[in-house]
């Protein structure tokens, strides 16, 4: 409930030292009227007051107080977190059979095994030491003596999870952390179940960090570099752990070298079984994980498709070669049957103008004969003679056109002069060509 409080409280008086005409006083403003306000007991700050007046403690009290508080709470928080019930049959333990014995559940750290950090070994250390320390329970017990037995498991642990180079081997076989497979009639995510499976086995690698497994959404390429990784996998695992005590006897030293070459033996049988299993695991992941499936369907549907294009591609190039081959068939065919009528044409043409020919001489001579061999009056064997090899020779020096011509002109001629002069005509245009000589001509220039 809300409540007024007020305070009477009175400014300090001056100082008799103190004068108002000090030159070293300015004075900026005058103070200011009281103001009542109305308090409330909230707060921390007035949980913190109350505390303090019930405990009658002063503010440095009640600080150290509160402080040692939260220290013991922070305490006791850490040591919940690293806690676990103890196994009553790990309480009797033989400490000599140390190999066999989990270091990790001895110190109370199976859930973080090889995820536990220093400072965690140390705590769980401590206070498994608090509990079972040998003079510890020898009071509790009056005097009686003890089985220290679990308390030399515990420093065995403390020796081999504090050592670095010691830890790393024992979690090299440390059995307990791996994860198996899930079983083929297992149900459930196949993300969820391997996942924790391939991160056990990753905690090997010597290439941090790991890939992950991912999830149905993950890309081919995480996918492939995903089982990429694995493998390819390179591991630290030594196995020196399990190695056969070699014996620390001078005097012996066959027996010593004959020790160390079994245990290197037996580490590299070791390491490959390791391999090979790990092999083995990473082809059964790789078969039951439903991506690759997806993948190996996308990839069939793109080579169908790529198979399909090329196929059509295929396809039009047959058909386009299938139509370039019928027309060029077909243009030969037309080309082959032009030349045929050209040769044909060309044939008759010649056949015609041979005829032609024929025709004409026959015109030429039948000019000679009707218009009495080119002669006036009784036209003698010599003229007639003369006359028929005059035209023979003209004839023989003319070439189709001019004999077309020649007779044309003939068949508009009438009587033997006329006749003769269209002969006597034809025979200078040859001589004047040099094609004959008039000296040639019998009859014409006789």
């Amino acid at each position: 409930m809300a409540a007024t409080l007020k305070f009477d409280h009175a400014l300090p008086a001056l100082s008799g030292e103190w004068t108002g005409g000090d030159s070293n006083f300015v004075s900026h403003a005058s103070i200011t009227a009281a103001v009542d306000r109305k308090l409330e007991p909230l707060g921390p700050h007035f949980l913190a007051h109350a505390r303090r007046k019930r405990h009658s403690r002063t503010f440095s009290e009640d600080d150290r107080i509160q402080a040692s508080k939260k220290v013991k709470n922070v305490e006791e928080e850490d040591a919940g977190e690293i806690s676990e019930p103890e196994d009553p049959s790990m309480l009797t333990r033989d400490p000599k059979d140390w190999k066999n014995q989990d270091h990790y559940a001895v110190l109370g750290l199976s859930k973080y095994r090889f995820r536990a950090t220093d400072e965690q070994i140390k705590k769980a250390h401590r206070r498994k030491v608090l509990k079972h320390h040998p003079d510890k329970k020898a009071a509790s017990s009056s005097g009686a003596q003890q089985d220290d037995s679990f308390f030399k498991c515990i420093q065995k642990a403390m020796e081999i999870l504090s050592d670095p180079v010691k830890r790393r081997q024992y979690d090299s076989v440390d059995d307990n952390a791996d994860v198996d497979p899930p079983s083929k009639k297992a149900k459930g995510s196949f993300y969820k179940l391997w996942a924790p499976v391939f991160a056990a086995e990753g905690r090997f690698s010597k290439k941090q960090p790991v890939p992950t497994l991912g999830n149905e959404k993950s890309a081919r390429e995480q996918v492939d570099e995903f089982y990429n990784f694995f493998y390819n996998f390179d591991s630290w695992r030594t196995f020196e752990y399990l190695d056969e005590d070699v014996p620390d006897d001078n005097e012996n030293r066959d027996q010593k070298r004959h020790v160390e070459r079994k245990n290197n033996a037996a580490r590299k049988k070791r390491k490959n079984e390791d391999i090979a299993r790990l092999r083995e695991l990473v082809d059964k992941g790789l078969s039951l994980d439903p991506r690759i499936k997806v993948f190996k369907e996308q990839e069939k549907e793109r080579r169908n498709a790529k198979k399909n294009a090329r196929e059509a591609e295929e396809k039009r190039l047959a058909e386009e070669a299938a139509k370039k081959a019928e027309e060029d068939a077909k243009r030969k065919i037309e080309e082959e049957a032009a030349s045929k009528a050209s040769r044909e044409a060309g044939k008759k043409a010649k056949e015609a103008a041979k005829q032609a020919v024929k025709k004409n001489r026959r015109v030429l001579k039948a000019s000679v004969k009707d218009n009495n061999y080119l002669v006036v009056g009784d036209a003698t064997p010599a003229a007639i003679d003369g006359a028929l090899n005059d035209v023979e020779l003209i004839q023989s020096k003319v070439d189709p056109d001019e004999l077309a011509e020649l007779v044309a002109k003939l068949n508009v001629s009438k009587g033997p002069e006329a006749v003769k002069a269209v002969y006597v005509g034809q025979a200078e245009a040859l001589a004047a060509k040099g094609v004959v000589k008039k000296e040639d001509f019998r009859v014409l220039f006789a």
